[in-house]
């Protein structure tokens, strides 16, 4: 309850004090400079009612006079809006009006240690300024305290009409004020800080799933951790292109919103299918899916798990229809060596190279709607699990004629 009127007070006071087009770390600072002007506007008026009230009328005219000028400045923050001028404003007025007080007052102990308010000046600066410019309010303000010391025997007067009860409740009431001044603007500091940080995180997560979604978590591990070029050899890896049969004449007959969203349904189940077997998407072409198993991570079952998609894959779209569209895809799978990696400096991806990814290309291209086609070196690893039709040589360009089988159904 407490903790939502606060923040409904802070927002009314973001309101008043920033502007829409203020940073969050802008208007962190201009709200906290005006909840200190206010702050001190209502102190030194409740204080100047204090010394009316036990007849010390100079000190309590010249404290509603501060007052007066804090109030001032706060109103006028409206139309200049100059949050350092404000700001710095702020911290002499301090600095002149506790001084002077504690002159008034007769010094240290008779006028309730009020001069412990001169910390404020400092403790805002650290919270909203550059270090070195809390550095010199320090300094400031413990040469003010020094000077008030060594002036101290000489003041107009050493005593005044409190009592010397009053006399502490003022030192304890000082001490508790300025302790609760400065945890409120600590607290709000913290709050503030916390809100950012959920804020970075957040963003942060979001800017992590994208990166993880573009490149695999081993590959975006490297490229935020340190500054090479990434490539790798990898000799045992398999690679999977499935194409959509027919695609350029079916396309002519959709709107362009139709053929994404139907390209989108149906690759958004080709990833969960990935996702499922541990695999690698590398890319989409146009209709051309890309998968590599092997990499980044290297696996031995690569050519088996790559294969089980391929007939996931073929399956799921041929017991499915796609805006009305009942589609067929030419699938190729190839195994041997590629290298993998990123090349470029802006829209990189993750991608493979190799003879290998160039035959695995000609399997799909060379293939037949509804069939898987795979090599004699993805033949060769897969056979024991998967029921493999040969069908002969096959004229492929810049191989020439090589053997090829499709894979018909996994075996019992």
């Amino acid at each position: 309850m407490f903790r939502q009127l606060l923040h409904k007070f802070f927002l009314a006071f973001s309101a008043y004090a920033s502007d829409a087009k203020d940073s969050d770390d802008i208007r962190f600072k201009k709200v906290t400079v005006i909840i200190a002007a206010l702050a001190a506007t209502l102190i030194y008026f409740v204080y100047g009612l204090i010394y009316f009230w036990f007849n010390e009328r100079g000190v309590a005219i010249f404290t509603m006079g501060m007052s007066v000028l804090f109030a001032l400045a706060f109103a006028s923050y409206w139309k200049v809006r100059r949050i350092y001028w404000h700001m710095y404003y702020w911290q002499s007025m301090q600095i002149i009006g506790i001084s002077l007080t504690h002159i008034l007052l007769g010094g240290f102990t008779q006028s309730g240690m009020v001069i412990i308010w001169l910390f404020t000046v400092p403790f805002v600066s650290i919270l909203l300024d550059k270090a070195v410019n809390s550095l010199y309010w320090l300094l400031a303000v413990v040469a003010t305290i020094s000077i008030l010391w060594l002036l101290y025997p000489h003041y107009l007067r050493l005593e005044n009409n409190f009592p010397p009860l009053t006399l502490a409740a003022l030192g304890t009431a000082n001490i508790m004020g300025f302790s609760l001044y400065a945890c409120s603007i600590l607290f709000y500091f913290v709050w503030q800080n916390e809100i950012l940080t959920k804020l970075v995180l957040s963003e942060q997560a979001k800017t992590e799933s994208l990166l993880l979604n573009i490149l695999p978590k081993d590959i975006a591990a490297i490229l935020k951790n340190e500054n090479r070029i990434i490539a790798d050899q990898f000799e045992n890896a398999s690679i999977l292109f499935a194409d959509v049969v027919n695609f350029t004449p079916m396309s002519a007959s959709m709107t362009p919103t139709e053929l994404v969203e139907l390209l989108n349904e149906v690759y958004s189940h080709f990833d969960i299918l990935v996702e499922k077997y541990d695999l690698e998407k590398i890319k989409t072409i146009g209709d051309c899916y890309m998968v590599a198993a092997g990499v980044p991570r290297r696996r031995a079952d690569h050519a088996i798990a790559i294969t089980q998609l391929a007939l996931d894959i073929r399956d799921y779209v041929s017991k499915h229809k796609f805006h009305g569209h009942q589609l067929k895809f030419r699938i190729g799978i190839n195994s041997g060596s590629v290298v993998a990696g990123v090349i470029g400096k802006k829209k990189f991806a993750y991608d493979l190279w190799g003879d290998a990814v160039n035959t695995a290309s000609r399997m799909e291209s060379h293939g037949s709607g509804g069939f898987i086609q795979i090599t004699e070196d993805t033949y060769n690893i897969v056979s024991n699990d998967f029921n493999c039709e040969s069908r002969g040589k096959v004229n492929v360009k810049g191989k020439g004629e090589i053997n090829v089988w499709y894979v018909i159904d996994k075996l019992s």
